[in-house]
């Protein structure tokens, strides 16, 4: 499973990383960054739950 943040659309509020740590992080321009192309297959429903919680849509989790 991949996971891609749209850094255009992303406003930074942090809510990706602390719904799955695992999958996202915050980069030094306070925008949501993927850790890894690929999610962790323990982290793939946190991924899911993080793409449906951007209040942006800026997750997409695939």
């Amino acid at each position: 499973m991949k996971a891609v943040v749209d850094k255009d659309i992303c406003i930074g509020c942090g809510l990706c990383p602390s719904i799955c740590p695992e999958a996202f992080e915050m980069d030094d321009n306070e925008k949501a960054k993927v850790i890894e192309d690929t999610v962790p297959e323990d982290a793939e429903d946190g991924a899911k739950e993080a793409e449906e919680s951007c209040p942006v849509c800026a997750i997409k989790v695939s």
